[in-house]
């Protein structure tokens, strides 16, 4: 304890004479030690993995279990197909499904234990066994999840994990063990937020004109996937504020991530507006658990001798407890994973370079280094798909009932909700089908032959079913434009209807059984089908 504290005070001391200032700087860091550095570090992303697995236990049955929205079991059974074996298929896209069959109740069985594991860590017992076990049954999700899990924070969370694997102790579970986190891997964490910021950063300027301009957050808080309560009032802010805003975002994505390898001051500095500018996405927006996750390596960039001024008077007794170095094995068994991570940060730093930079890509089957980005390009308008259904027997003067989603914008009365860091599968996914047409949103077919069935699955992901008695006699989804209301006026959207995004559909329509024919979704779900049509159907995916 007196060392620690000594190191503390230390940083007020005068320079001593002839000593240049940024000798002390490099000295004192030196000195630091990292143990509630890796407490806070390693309790987030217990709370990170918790999200994950709860998401799969609740969600993954509807979206990728047997009846599910887009099957895992026939997507590994085609991977398996194509690769020559189980075994191949596991080495290009490793999973533990590739040997134990993707059920409902293994889905959930795995997402149980999953959650178990999360809530030991975030609880503050972790080791390296059980952050190995979590890196592995949440990538054995993440590569049978196909669309709903096509996203960066994914590979975020297994490169996060995986880290995290060697900066906790082997064995011991204690919250603050004896010895410090070898620093090799805390480089990694700081080599991590270098590489998510600055990707974020280079696929802005190199993308829309309006980061370069200075005007994308004119519309981007009212266009991003899924907006929250607070979206509405960002989106009002003055046009100078928001163009402070994307010289802020340029600040923290471009400037800052240089910093995060300098001395302590500089680091610290860095780490306080990185996480300030995280802070501020979080309030504005649902983007899933994104912005929690990058948090995580942003607080690789403190030591303890700041973290333990943020603690309560009577708990900094503990956090100020000295503590042994790393054992040489472990220090040796870290330079080797830097070493790893050099070899494998080749094709990420090329593509940083490029002036064709991929956003959100992975380099090596197991997700162990990779790219990142997000918004390089942001929407000037908000489309949304809206379905529909009704028990009439004539649709062309039916009444409608609309489907509502949990989170998306539906009902232009209802306020936007709050759900990271949690997230809504489907309502995200819906976004961006709205961008395109039902021939490239084939998924959405399988949803609406779904809704026509009354699935209790497939209705669990929204906000309640307009149809609990009897499933309905047809369903249409027609597209409209939102625009946020101004001050004063009532509910949170006007909306303006585009026209038809999905024609009225029955179960028997042939051109709905043509396209689930076509992906063999129709020999898993619902009743007998009639004999296939002649004719070729309209909705059928290029």
């Amino acid at each position: 304890m007196r060392e620690v504290k000594e190191d503390i005070a230390a940083a007020d001391e005068p320079l001593p004479t002839g000593e240049p200032w940024w000798g002390k700087l490099l000295r004192k860091d030196r000195e630091s030690t990292y143990r509630l550095t890796r407490f806070v570090l390693l309790r987030l992303l217990g709370l990170l993995y918790l999200m994950g697995f709860l998401v799969v236990y609740f969600q993954g049955p509807a979206l990728l279990g047997q009846h599910g929205l887009l099957p895992a079991d026939a997507f590994v059974s085609r991977l398996v197909a194509s690769t020559g074996s189980r075994s191949d298929a596991f080495w290009q896209l490793p999973s533990l499904f590739e040997f134990v069959t993707p059920s409902d109740a293994a889905l959930r069985g795995l997402a149980g234990v999953g959650v178990g594991l999360s809530l030991l860590v975030l609880f503050g017992f972790a080791n390296a066994i059980v952050l190995a076990l979590l890196w592995a049954l949440y990538m054995s999700f993440v590569h049978i999840g196909q669309l709903w899990y096509g996203y960066g924070w994914e590979i975020q969370l297994l490169e996060t994990g995986f880290i995290a694997i060697f900066l906790a102790e082997p064995l011991d579970p204690r919250p603050l063990p004896k010895r410090d986190g070898p620093r090799a891997v805390l480089w990694l964490y700081r080599w991590l937020i270098f590489r998510i910021m600055l990707g974020a950063g280079l696929i802005k300027l190199r993308g829309d004109p309006c980061w370069r301009q200075l005007t994308c957050l004119y519309t981007h808080y009212e266009t991003q996937p899924v907006p929250n309560p607070l979206s509405p009032f960002f989106h009002s802010l003055p046009h100078a504020m928001q163009q402070a805003g994307a010289l802020y975002n340029f600040l923290c994505e471009i400037v800052l991530p240089f910093f995060v390898f300098g001395p302590r001051r500089a680091r610290h500095v860095a780490g306080g507006f990185l996480l300030a500018f995280q802070f501020i996405l979080i309030l504005s927006g649902n983007l899933s658990f994104l912005n929690w996750l990058t948090i995580i390596p942003i607080v690789a960039c403190f030591d303890d001798s700041l973290l333990v001024r943020l603690l309560p008077v009577r708990w900094r007794s503990v956090g100020e407890r000295a503590s042994a170095p790393p054992s040489l094995s472990r220090r040796v068994v870290a330079w080797a994973l830097v070493t790893l991570v050099a070899g494998l940060s080749v094709a990420p730093v090329a593509n940083l370079l490029s002036s064709d930079q991929a956003m959100n890509t992975s380099f090596g089957a197991f997700d162990l280094v990779n790219t990142y980005g997000a918004f390089g390009s942001v929407g000037r308008e908000r489309d949304e798909i809206v379905f529909e259904g009704t028990r009439d027997a004539n649709p062309e003067h039916a009444a409608w009932a609309p489907y509502e989603f949990r989170c998306k914008p539906g009902d232009p009365m209802r306020r936007p909700c709050l759900m990271s860091p949690y997230h809504y599968r489907i309502d995200w996914q819906i976004w961006f089908a709205a961008m395109t047409d039902p021939s490239h949103a084939a998924w959405t077919l399988h949803f609406v032959w779904k809704l026509l069935h009354n699935d209790p699955a497939t209705l669990g992901l929204l906000a309640g079913n307009p149809f609990p008695d009897a499933p309905p006699r047809f369903i249409r989804a027609r597209l409209y434009r939102y625009r946020f209301t101004v001050r004063g006026e009532p509910g949170t959207w006007h909306r303006e209807l585009l026209g038809q995004w999905l024609p009225a559909l029955s179960p028997e329509d042939p051109r709905l059984l043509a396209v689930l024919r076509r992906y063999g979704w129709i020999a898993r779900n619902g009743p007998p089908l009639p004999p296939p049509a002649d004719e070729a159907d309209g909705l059928e995916p290029e």
